[in-house]
């Protein structure tokens, strides 16, 4: 088996950075220099090159993350460079390039061999509850208190050094450009994804987008390569519309411009009878219904994406089931992070999907609360922060 190791062949020792720690919900995460201690078996440590900010951060961070744990270093969305390995890690080597995936494949789990899905069993056990699997610990300290801080959805991006699962680290080229390839560790792959993988998209197929951020909009990329014939966007705020048309929709709808009809029925009168796809992307329930019950009868399918707060239910009449329609759920877009992030790095370098375009405000590593801020108030798609 192999050693642990560092990039100039010695034993990994823990490293000093900066970090944000997320101590409680709906407060601003405070800067720490925390102690990130050397990988253990099966782990990798990663320097953080870029991180970006997702909507699901903010989800934990509002407290309705049923899994969200205090205190924790956020962030899920990241590329970076190997420094250091663990015992018995083959896989990268210190040095390379890598995109930290909060959805792991090992490749020999009963999920993974399943070949039904891409949610990998192997450490997710462990990812859930906030610490790695060697040894159920954290990797992180606060250097001023000593108090450890939990992982979250073993990537935490937050941090100028990550300690990750090997299983959940994919190794990319290069010559990419690590700050517009971080957004692959979650949105742009999972608005490709659903509609490449879960919904299977074909040539001249009706779709309806209901939300027009950096998912939806992921989601309308990947149907206009799929030459679908007709991608509604639907989102209460018209400011987002100038986007929904560059990426491709070919028509764009508010739901406040209708405010005697259900935003579902309207899609049908638009669609003769609905659409063939929808993709809810907002994390709302009530939108989940509308997104369901805009498909055509018979053969319709909605993608749900969104990730809505804890103890909500999604509802809909029986009929609308028994009549055919049907109602899917996607994590990371159904990509196996190992194997199919490398194969989206190769897309973007080669100038097939869009990355930078998401990105409207690159940041500094302070500026991470004014990130978040610009996210809540709608003012951005990918906020960017350079780590290290």
């Amino acid at each position: 088996m192999t050693a642990a190791v560092d990039a100039n062949g010695q034993t990994p020792k823990p490293i000093e950075c900066r970090a944000w720690v997320a101590y409680e919900a709906k407060k601003p995460l405070t800067m720490e220099t925390v102690i990130v201690d050397p990988p253990q078996k099966g782990e990798v440590r990663v320097k953080i090159a870029y991180t970006a900010l997702c909507h699901t951060d903010a989800y934990t961070l509002s407290g309705q993350d049923p899994e969200g744990l205090f205190p924790s270093i956020l962030g899920h969305e990241a590329a970076g460079v190997v420094e250091s390995v663990g015992e018995g890690v083959t896989s990268v080597q210190p040095g390379d390039h890598v995109i930290p995936c909060y959805q792991a494949y090992c490749q020999h789990c009963k999920m993974c061999d399943s070949k039904k899905t891409n949610l990998c069993a192997s450490v997710r056990n462990w990812t859930g509850k906030g610490v790695m699997k060697a040894d159920s610990q954290s990797r992180f300290t606060v250097k001023r208190t000593g108090e450890k801080i939990f992982h979250f959805m073993g990537t935490s991006t937050f941090t100028e050094y990550t300690v990750v699962h090997e299983v959940s680290c994919a190794k990319i080229r290069k010559d990419a450009d690590l700050e517009s390839a971080s957004l692959l560790g979650c949105g742009v792959s999972t608005g490709l994804g659903a509609v490449w993988n879960t919904a299977k998209v074909e040539e001249g197929a009706t779709a309806a987008v209901f939300g027009l951020g950096t998912v939806g909009l992921a989601c309308v990329e990947g149907l206009v390569h799929a030459k679908a014939a007709k991608i509604i966007g639907v989102d209460m705020d018209p400011g987002k519309f100038e986007a929904g048309k560059k990426w491709g929709c070919t028509d764009l709808v508010n739901p406040k411009d209708h405010p005697d009809k259900a935003i579902q029925d309207v899609i049908v009168e638009m669609t003769d009878g609905g659409v063939d796809y929808s993709f809810e992307c907002i994390g709302n329930v009530e939108v989940m219904r509308s997104a369901l019950e805009c498909c055509h009868k018979g053969w319709g399918e909605s993608i749900i994406i969104g990730v809505a707060g804890s103890g909500q239910v999604i509802q809909t009449r029986p009929f609308q089931l028994v009549t055919g329609r049907v109602w899917k759920g996607t994590a990371f877009g159904g990509f196996k992070s190992r194997v199919d992030v490398p194969m989206l790095v190769d897309k973007f370098v080669n100038k097939e999907i869009k990355l930078k375009d998401y990105i409207t405000h690159q940041m500094t590593f302070e500026q991470l609360n004014e990130a978040f801020d610009l996210l809540h108030a709608g003012k951005c798609l990918r906020a960017v922060l350079k780590a290290n």
